[in-house]
């Protein structure tokens, strides 16, 4: 009997809008302190309650002085007083200069600050604090950061929805903030199937049986989820049995938002995961239109999302990174979640492009060209070892050295 037609390729684009449908961000929220908030997402505006800085300083270390009193090259100025940062500063004396420290307050009266390089100071007499010559002439403003330069009050410094890098946390840190009310850490249950997986460890190289292989998915999408703030339940390697693959998914979909899976989503006989999740719950995509990677699945189990990823390596990557991941951080309440791709010189051929949409593995070259990983099989981890990114690659685009493409750092997509 011939087999049923197959439904055609979804294209990237519309299986992201629909996945994007699913994600409902999560509703739990906790405190953490800024110190430990690295990586997690806003669930709050976080408004600055002062100026930043609080007072107008000084940039540099050199002397406060009114312009009126330096009108040339030359002048000499008594200095009033001294200010290291932190200190109260005085009103400013006519015709004296005042010395002054980096991040110091400017005093009253004072409308520049000449960098010490430009000045001579003379030496003290009579138990004062001595003179100072001017040898340039100073402009109104020069070298003072005024008061709320940086941040004003009232301020929304960070967004709700945000992702908390080391920038940000130093903001939050500057107007006083101690703890943070982020999105809650996803829980994900994760596990792999096939009789042919091995975990390093448990069997020497020179003692593996024919046909078998380590578990390398095992190990990048722990350490993918971990990088996305997710709290990680490792199920270990699942028997591609229907019976241990539906007892598997029942015991992930308690107390987790996702489940995700690494290999057993084509349509093999061997392949038990979309009969074992329409058994227990709804199964909504199936087969994406992209390379590597085309074999993806996500449905639901009571609660829990459930993402089902291919198990031919590079294929199982890159699919996180385009699927998984900007699910995942809305999941958390990212607003933007798009790859952002930058325009790059193609340095190869490509000259008989899938009609599905590529990702290929790539990396930049000494003149800021992109070089092409010399085998793009989906099986070829070394590739992503290699390069430092993926050209988003058009289906059918045939690609010619000089030609302009898109190019998606790993930097962006591994952060």
């Amino acid at each position: 009997m011939p087999h049923p037609p197959r439904p055609p390729l979804l294209p990237l684009d519309d299986a992201l809008i629909q996945l994007m449908a699913y994600a409902t961000p999560l509703d739990a929220t906790e405190s953490v302190a800024v110190g430990e908030a690295d990586g997690r997402v806003l669930a709050q505006d976080v408004v600055s309650e002062l100026h930043v800085p609080p007072l107008d300083n000084s940039a540099m270390d050199g002397y406060a002085l009114r312009c009126a009193d330096a009108t040339a090259p030359g002048v000499t100025l008594g200095i009033s007083q001294r200010i290291p940062a932190g200190a109260n500063a005085q009103p400013l004396l006519v015709g004296t200069a005042a010395r002054i420290f980096t991040g110091a307050p400017v005093p009253a009266g004072a409308d520049a600050v000449i960098m010490q390089e430009d000045c001579t100071a003379l030496p003290v007499a009579d138990g004062g604090l001595g003179q100072v010559q001017v040898n340039s002439l100073p402009k109104a403003g020069q070298n003072i950061r005024r008061a709320g330069e940086d941040v004003a009050r009232s301020d929304v410094v960070l967004s709700r929805g945000q992702r908390l890098g080391p920038a940000e946390l130093g903001l939050a840190a500057s107007i006083g903030m101690a703890a943070l009310q982020v999105a809650r850490r996803p829980r994900v249950a994760l596990f792999s199937t096939g009789n042919e997986l091995v975990m390093p460890g448990a069997v020497a190289p020179q003692d593996m049986p024919p046909g078998a292989i380590y578990n390398s998915n095992r190990y990048f999408l722990i350490a993918l989820l971990r990088r996305l703030g997710c709290v990680v339940t490792d199920l270990g390697i699942v028997p591609d049995h229907r019976d241990a693959t539906i007892q598997a998914l029942r015991q992930a979909a308690k107390g987790h938002d996702l489940i995700l899976t690494s290999g057993g989503v084509s349509v093999g006989e061997e392949d038990h995961i979309k009969p074992a999740v329409q058994s227990l719950g709804t199964l909504d995509l199936w087969q994406i239109a992209i390379k590597p990677g085309k074999p993806f699945a996500y449905g639901s189990i009571g609660d829990a999302h459930f993402m089902g990823l291919p198990g031919n390596p590079v294929a199982s990557f890159v699919t996180f990174l385009v699927l998984v991941r900007p699910f995942l951080l809305r999941l958390q309440g990212v607003n933007r979640v798009a790859m952002k791709a930058i325009a790059a010189q193609a340095n190869f051929t490509w000259a008989r492009p899938d009609k599905r949409r590529e990702f290929l593995r790539v990396r930049r070259n000494a003149d800021g060209g992109l070089e092409l990983f010399s085998n793009q099989s989906s099986g070829v981890l070394t590739s992503a070892v290699w390069g430092d990114g993926l050209i988003d690659n058009p289906p059918g685009c045939a690609i010619a050295p000089g030609d302009t493409v898109r190019f998606v750092p790993f930097s962006e997509l591994l952060a």
